[in-house]
């Protein structure tokens, strides 16, 4: 009877050492003695017992916050820029024999490249070429993670953190651009007026009618503006009719 029991516990024992549950999104990679025999898929795995390591490995994407940078760039203007990083594992194999901790080796290698990457350019190319910058900083990533497993799918730069003097700078460069094309707005409306006025001018002088008719429209513009009294000239045309 004892030695039934002792079976059972034994079964048990055994059992729970050896059975593993790996989920959907995960890859179990299989060490015995050391040494690399394989992965398990998702479900219900069993190893051997003390003789086998199992490892888990995530492959959903992970999005890792690049702390702020304190970067000198190209034109000297000390800065700070932080960023977010997009990767999974694409082989759990190698996240596990390449290098030590994936995570904080890539955690690594993303801070020294924001870092030399925004250093070779001008303060003017990371606030307007944003885009590039990212997909330039991808590219480095990717390409010193691929040998770990690892596929870097995007990096998206938050924040540039500029010193107060360069803001106040950039806010008076911002403010005269402003009004550079207010004044040359308000300089071709003018000009467009003046051709308009040459041209209304020019049609007149060929024809006196379209003098008078505007000059009465003139004074009927100025009798519903204003309560006051307009002496209205006698047409030299009609002195004329009555001189014959």
């Amino acid at each position: 009877m004892n030695s039934i029991f002792l079976i059972i516990i034994a079964a048990i024992g055994l059992g729970y050492f050896s059975a593993y549950s790996i989920k959907a999104y995960e890859r179990g990679v299989i060490l015995r003695f050391g040494v690399f025999k394989g992965l398990k898929q998702p479900g219900l795995r069993f190893i051997i017992p003390f003789v086998d390591e199992l490892i888990r490995i995530d492959q959903r994407i992970v999005a890792m916050d690049i702390p702020p940078q304190d970067i000198i760039t190209r034109d000297n203007v000390s800065i700070k820029v932080n960023a977010v990083l997009y990767f999974r594992v694409v082989d759990p194999a190698q996240a596990v024999l390449e290098v030590e901790n994936y995570l904080y080796a890539t955690s690594q290698i993303a801070q020294t490249t924001l870092r030399s990457v925004c250093g070779e350019a001008d303060l003017d190319d990371l606030l307007s070429r944003r885009d590039q910058i990212n997909h330039r900083v991808q590219e480095i990533i990717d390409r010193h993670t691929d040998p770990w497993g690892i596929k870097v799918t995007s990096v998206e730069v938050k924040d540039i953190d500029l010193p107060q003097e360069m803001r106040r700078a950039m806010a008076k460069q911002a403010e005269a651009e402003r009004e550079r094309r207010a004044k040359i707005i308000q300089a071709e409306g003018e000009f467009q007026a003046a051709e308009k006025l040459t041209a209304a001018a020019s049609i007149m002088a060929k024809e006196n009618i379209t003098l008078q008719l505007r000059y009465l429209e003139t004074l009927k513009q100025i009798s519903s503006e204003n309560n006051s009294t307009i002496l209205f000239p006698i047409p030299i045309e009609f002195m004329k009719a009555f001189s014959k």
